[in-house]
């Protein structure tokens, strides 16, 4: 089992550690709710350093990356990034990614660590027809997530680039936290806003130490894996392994936004055929009417009580103090407002559909 250059940090920290993506990971220190409305409240720190780092360059990058992403690379303006998946030939997701545009042939692929093997196998396959440069530096590379709506505010302190000059999904280099080369980027999974951090690994221990003296008067708290998970469950965003997976439609979860076949991606013509025709299953949010936390692999019911689909994610939301969910539903029943059940400890409990995100802003 892999472990980030921070996890004696998060041991002196006594924080809960689990096995995750093929790392030790911490899951919570000081409790789920406390740190996730520190995060939607003031600001957290996360080390996701597990994530996988690729990076794409020479002349045929923007190629080959036109091919194997479903988004269309050239709208990628240099110092901007996009979300993103890789579209495989069963029409389901090799896996979702980040791309970010560090200069004209340059590109930066941020992409899930349970996945990092199956990625580079995946790009590398088809790179043999275009021959762009690619490196892993996915074990070099540490990120830390400094997300809420201080976090910009408190960390200032620790750079001299104007970070509210950076406009939504932007990034620049700059010294931070009297480290050079730190790519600061306002990318997130929590929506609560803030930014991500890419530096060298050996960096992380000098670096972690910093933002929390940089935000321990506006109430900086360290997050883990769970606090995490309810944050993006809260925002409806697809985590891999639940929503979106080798074999589910991104189309069906509701990816459409991403997937632009007019650019000839991999498998464009089957995607593009769902976009139209439509998907015999959709993705959608739901709350909970009656009392009850709904969990991955929990039926969805309608009120016969017969099954229509099931729960991909599910908590308890810490903002709303009520049940809320990802599932996967037959097309009919995916109406915002529709009227559905789900089966907790085979009890039969209300829940209402909505369209995330859950929070309004």
């Amino acid at each position: 089992m892999k472990k980030t250059t921070l996890y004696n940090t998060h041991i002196d920290w006594n924080a809960k550690m689990t096995s995750f993506g093929g790392y030790q990971m911490p899951v919570q220190y000081s409790g789920v709710t406390k740190e996730h409305l520190a995060v939607r409240e003031k600001l957290g720190i996360f080390d996701v350093s597990h994530m996988g780092e690729f990076y794409v360059s020479g002349p045929s990058a923007f190629d080959l990356l036109q091919f194997v992403c479903s988004n269309d690379i050239s709208k990628i303006a240099v110092g901007k990034a996009q979300y993103n998946y890789f579209p495989n030939e069963k029409g389901g997701v090799v896996d979702d990614l980040i791309v970010y545009r560090l200069d004209t042939e340059h590109y930066l692929l941020v992409v899930n660590a349970a996945n990092i093997e199956k990625d580079w196998e995946w790009i590398n396959t088809h790179n043999v027809n275009f021959n762009a440069q690619i490196k892993d530096r996915s074990e070099q590379t540490a990120l830390l997530a400094i997300q809420g709506p201080k976090a910009l505010e408190a960390m200032q302190q620790l750079t001299e680039f104007p970070l509210d000059s950076l406009e939504f999904y932007a990034h620049t280099t700059a010294i931070f936290a009297g480290c050079k080369e730190v790519l600061i980027a306002t990318t997130g999974y929590t929506g609560a806003g803030g930014i991500e951090i890419y530096f060298p690994a050996a960096d992380a221990p000098l670096i972690w130490n910093k933002v929390l003296q940089a935000g321990e008067s506006y109430g900086i708290l360290p997050a883990g894996l769970a606090a995490r998970d309810t944050l993006r469950t809260e925002m409806g965003y697809c985590l891999y392994g639940n929503e979106i997976d080798d074999i589910t439609s991104p189309i069906a979860a509701g990816l459409g936004w991403v997937t632009k076949p007019e650019t000839g991606f991999f498998n464009s013509e089957m995607l593009a055929k769902q976009k139209t025709e439509g998907t015999e299953n959709k993705l959608i949010g739901f709350k909970m009417v009656e009392r009850g936390i709904p969990r991955s692999g929990y039926s969805i019911v309608n009120s016969n009580g017969e099954p229509i689909g099931r729960v991909t994610s599910g908590t308890q939301s810490p903002c709303l103090s009520k049940g809320i969910g990802l599932g996967y539903v037959k097309a009919e029943h995916a109406t915002p407002g529709s009227e559905l059940g789900v089966l907790i400890r085979e009890k039969h409990c209300s829940a209402l559909v909505v369209k995330p995100p859950f929070l309004k802003s």
